[in-house]
């Protein structure tokens, strides 16, 4: 086993610590990592406060990890030491069912291994990447494109995509109007990618204060939701909007801005449900659907076209002793976009 250095959770209620925990031997498929930066998800936050459902404690978060491959095991072919490479939502998966064989490993009928909160192979509760090192099979390793700075990197493992992979689905390209519910670490990265793959983008935020950034960073119209007459204003237009709140909005009053065969994807996860009239389906035949994170193949795939298109993700680096008081801010909506953790700051 190895000790290592982490952030952990010690309850529900309590700050986040720093601690040590254990990482398994390498295995023969493994791959040893030495972590440089992890990104804060609101997931997170979710996760240690028991939002999502009892966890057990203490627990280390952060599904979005970059770093640097220290050692393999012995029937590792895929990376080898010095690799830069990521680790983001889920560190292994059934590979037997119906999707695992069908190339999507995040939909396992079995449910896949989470990578932190979730039972290991082992039986033991994985812990995620808030931490110096982690352990991971190399199947569920990805490789990190020289070109996107190191440091913006992390996020990418979770906020990219998971708004890549419904843009992708859902076809978002020339000649479709695809719409940004929220302007936060979901939101900012759905709008850099719909830009690139070349579709109308329009952002509907709260408010207007962070129309600069929308604008700059690829957007061609935003409104202002607190504004009624942005619903009358853009009934019946988009084909594709994507959802990135993790807080209870209206979701009749976005269904009814798509176009015919339109659909609503929510991405963002509050805790309470969404109530949806079927009346606001039927005009126009409208979807309401979700998406979750993406495979590992899209998972590099999208790491390959942010490379190519020049996409990172917007970030302020902190310490690590910082971590809860981001957890404050990101709670207060006051950060642009996405925090992530100096690792080398936990020695």
């Amino acid at each position: 086993m190895l000790t290592v250095t982490a952030y952990a959770a010690p309850s529900a209620t309590a700050p986040l610590v720093k601690t040590t925990i254990e990482r398994r031997e390498l295995g023969p498929a493994d791959v040893l990592i030495d972590v440089k930066y992890s990104g804060i998800c609101h997931s997170d936050i979710h996760t240690v406060r028991g939002e999502w459902g009892p966890i057990q404690y203490p627990q280390v978060v952060g599904h979005e990890i970059v770093g640097i491959v220290s050692a393999v095991g012995s029937d590792v072919s895929l990376h080898q030491v010095g690799d830069r490479v990521g680790v983001g939502c889920m560190v292994n998966s059934c590979r037997e069912c119906e999707n695992c064989l069908a190339g999507e490993e995040q939909y396992c009928l079995r449910g896949n291994t989470g990578t932190y909160a979730s039972v290991d192979r082992d039986g033991t509760i994985t812990q995620g990447g808030y931490a110096t090192h982690i352990v991971v099979v190399e199947d569920f390793v990805l490789k990190v494109p020289e070109s996107i700075p190191f440091e913006a990197a992390a996020p990418l493992l979770c906020a990219g995509i998971t708004t890549y992979s419904p843009l992708a689905h859902w076809k978002a390209g020339p000649g479709r109007k695809v719409a940004v519910v929220g302007m936060g670490g979901l939101g900012h990265m759905a709008v850099k990618i719909a830009h690139a793959m070349g579709a109308e983008v329009t952002v509907l935020s709260q408010s207007l204060s962070k129309q600069e950034d929308g604008l700059r960073l690829g957007a061609d119209h935003y409104y202002a939701t607190s504004d009624p007459a942005t619903f009358e204003t853009l009934a019946n237009t988009f084909d594709l909007i994507i959802n990135s709140v993790s807080a209870s909005i209206d979701i009749n009053a976005y269904l009814s801005l798509l176009r015919l065969d339109g659909t609503l994807v929510s991405v963002g996860a509050p805790p309470e449900p969404l109530p949806v009239q079927v009346f606001s389906l039927f005009g126009n035949r409208r979807s309401f659907a979700g998406s979750g994170i993406g495979s590992i193949h899209e998972t590099q795939e999208m790491l390959d076209f942010c490379a190519e298109h020049g996409i990172a993700p917007e970030t302020e680096l902190v310490a690590a002793d910082y971590i809860n008081e981001a957890y404050e801010r990101v709670l207060a909506s006051d950060v642009r976009y996405r925090f992530v953790i100096d690792v080398a700051t936990m020695a």
